[in-house]
């Protein structure tokens, strides 16, 4: 067997209903919020013949399966991995521990949940082999996620074997003049907090701009079907709404692709702020200058993830490039 490797670690997220019982306290309580929330959106919208408490009803119940069907699957997943040919500990990690969680040079993780928790966790385990498993095939799409938690057993052995099949994803990185990082996934948001306008001067090598927009998003190839692809949408049905039909092609990098994408979103023309650069293509070696012009609440945040964000306010510079190093997500 391959070089020892000190722990498997799995990833987790609070379900639906485990985040409404932080919330709310009790189980009881979390299924009034959601039975009463269900049942007012039913008052208002369905036909006369509809049974709205048994619909409401059902409402909470899928939430009560959906919850039933993650934790078999982790306790499944935790009796694949804790087997005597491994010898390894294994060990639980909620996802919204990750920014403060230390990761082994020789640690295997496995996530297990929807594709974004992959995302979550691969700027944190970076160059570690992730096995992505997908929890409840009936309820998630699983791009990301190849594995079953019965396979989670097989691909550990593969990765300890050295013969895992690997993808090296590229990731994007934003670097702040005062040496702070962040790593992206998917994509990383350039903006404010708020539903305000973000001010800042772009750089694109030789050109650069004053803008006012709400902020802009900086994607990689595996993000390219995401935040993008919503941005793609609305401008096409914009478009499209005003006699100027556009073809709607979604961006499409492979994940490897060393390239990045960037798009301004909503940006606003005016004596002091212009939209010539507003969407393109990255090359490698190349990289985004941001100088915010944020009084305050100016952030950068990768992946969705707000409560993990750099501040960006005015006196701030931001330099965004491929990243040196790699997501390794396990295939097989």
């Amino acid at each position: 067997m391959g070089m020892p490797r000190s722990k498997i670690i799995i990833v987790t997220r609070a379900t639906q209903l485990a985040s409404l019982r932080q919330k709310f306290n009790t189980r009881s309580q979390a299924k009034f919020q959601i039975v009463t929330a269900k049942r007012r959106e039913l008052a208002r919208s369905a036909a006369s013949s509809v049974n709205i408490e048994a619909l409401a009803e059902q409402a909470f119940l899928e939430v009560d399966q959906a919850a039933d069907q993650y934790d078999a699957a982790i306790l499944q997943l935790r009796r694949e991995l804790v087997f005597p040919d491994f010898d390894l500990p294994v060990q639980l990690v909620d996802r919204d521990f990750l920014p403060n969680f230390f990761f082994g040079p020789d640690d295997i993780v496995v996530t297990a949940g929807q594709d974004g928790l992959v995302a979550n966790v691969a700027k944190y385990a970076v160059g570690l082999p992730i096995i992505a498993v997908n929890p409840d095939p009936r309820r998630i799409d699983g791009i990301l996620l190849p594995f079953s938690p019965v396979d989670a057993r097989k691909a550990v052995h593969n990765v300890l074997l050295g013969k895992a099949a690997y993808r090296d994803v590229t990731l994007a990185e934003a670097s702040l003049d005062d040496g702070q990082k962040l790593l992206a996934f998917n994509e990383l948001f350039i903006g404010v907090r708020s539903h305000v306008s973000a001010r800042y001067r772009l750089s694109i090598g030789q050109r650069a701009e004053h803008q006012s927009s709400s902020g802009m998003l900086i994607c990689t190839g595996a993000g390219s079907t995401g935040w993008l692809s919503s941005v793609v949408n609305m401008a096409s049905s914009v478009a499209s709404a005003f006699g100027k039909p556009v073809e709607r092609q979604p961006v499409k990098l492979e994940w490897e692709d060393q390239r990045l994408v960037y798009v301004v979103r909503e940006p606003f023309i005016s004596k002091s702020s212009s939209a010539e650069l507003v969407a393109g293509l990255l090359e490698p070696g190349s990289e985004i200058t941001v100088e915010s012009e944020m009084a305050s609440n100016g952030v950068i945040f990768s992946d969705g993830v707000e409560s993990d964000a750099l501040e960006f306010n005015a006196g701030a510079t931001c330099r965004v490039r491929t990243a040196a190093w790699k997501a390794r997500l396990v295939v097989k």
